[in-house]
């Protein structure tokens, strides 16, 4: 479980979008750890939680195929490599090296743009074969590209679930699911946490900085690109806007969760004891999404095997489409598209992974070549 999830958290560029991509290819296609059906319940409950959509997703996965220590080895392979690159950043003194070093970010944000095409057209073929979930994604990715913003995004989810629910019935599977009752324990945890930690910030500046990372990942709908302006609110007084501008760009170009910003920035914080920091600050936001999944998986995945539930579940990962469409454009294609050769770029790179199935590794060195080329 560890090698397999750390092999796709040293390629898997483009963010929480690509990544469920990446699962799908390898986890049910390639290795059939679990049936499509079964991974899209799962991608449902990680949408409507709080936390890092997709190392949610990699957590149930590890957690369905072998249990609470395979949930945990699952996170750390699939986050190693993120946090490993954004702590050096912090420590290391690599900022404005500009040159190659830009090149190749660049290349790795159009190898992105590749990913996430990619991954928004196998989910459209398995989540909206109905006319009806087609035309919920058409119209969640219009609505968010017009109104963007976390709560956006959650209100599509919620409108999509209820009308799914009504009218997306005939989803439910043939059998039943896991069945189980919530694990009470963890969702009690969470709920301690949330409230005894603000109590206790005055006793430590440790226990400060674990606050706020743990309250951004409890409060955080919508993935990595919301988590930013919840923790510039919470820091703001304690790190310049650079700083923070520095870590949600380079988190961008680094392959694995967008949340190992938390890693550069609790280094940042804790400047005498930097390793101290980012392994607090992640570990406090990725604790909230982690703990609800592990109340809720099983009895979930009982739920949505009724069959209102089941349509729920389909209205949800039709707007999951949608949604992955409007983030292909915005931020996905916005900030990696600047020119017709870069175009050109994309267009071979969708082509490489579509039609002829190259390995993602290879675009990965490929699209970095290219980037320092012609950088």
């Amino acid at each position: 479980m560890f090698w397999r999830f750390l092999l796709l958290g040293c390629v898997s560029f483009g963010g929480p979008a690509a990544h469920i991509g990446y699962f799908r290819r390898v986890f049910v296609e390639r290795l059939g750890w679990l049936e499509d059906a079964h991974f899209a319940r799962l991608l449902a409950l990680c949408q409507f939680l709080p936390g890092p959509g997709s190392s949610q997703l990699g957590f149930a996965i590890g957690r369905h195929r072998a249990g609470p220590a395979g949930a945990v080895a699952a996170f750390l392979g699939f986050s190693l490599p993120s946090f490993g690159l954004m702590y050096g950043l912090a420590v290391g003194g690599f900022a404005g090296a500009g040159g190659r070093v830009d090149g190749v970010i660049h290349g790795l944000k159009l190898l992105a743009v590749v990913v996430v095409a990619d991954a928004c057209w196998q989910m459209y073929r398995s989540y909206c074969r109905q006319r009806f979930a087609a035309g919920i994604a058409l119209i969640a990715a219009v609505f968010l590209l017009a109104v963007p913003g976390a709560w956006s995004q959650y209100a599509v989810l919620v409108l999509a679930a209820i009308a799914g629910a009504l009218l997306l019935r005939s989803l439910a599977p043939a059998a039943a699911g896991d069945g189980g009752r919530p694990d009470w324990w963890p969702l009690g945890l969470f709920a301690l946490l949330f409230l005894l930690l603000p109590q206790l910030v005055a006793h430590s500046p440790w226990l400060d900085l674990l606050n706020d990372f743990y309250q951004a990942g409890s409060l955080v709908f919508g993935g990595g690109h919301v988590v930013l302006p919840l923790l510039q609110e919470s820091l703001g007084a304690s790190l310049p806007r650079d700083t923070f501008l520095l870590g949600y760009a380079t988190a961008q170009a680094v392959p694995g969760p967008m949340f190992s910003l938390s890693a550069f920035l609790g280094a940042e914080l804790a400047p005498q004891a930097p390793a101290v920091g980012a392994l607090l600050a992640v570990t406090g936001i990725f604790l909230p999404g982690f703990l609800l999944v592990l109340s809720l998986q099983g009895h979930w995945e009982y739920l949505a095997a009724k069959p209102r539930i089941a349509g729920a579940v389909g209205g949800i990962n039709a707007a999951v489409v949608g949604l992955l469409l409007s983030a292909l454009y915005q931020p996905v294609f916005v900030t990696a598209v600047a020119d017709a050769a870069d175009m050109a770029l994309v267009v071979l790179g969708v082509f490489a992974l579509a039609v002829a199935r190259l390995p993602v590794a290879w675009l990965v060195l490929a699209f970095a070549l290219a980037g320092a080329v012609l950088g």
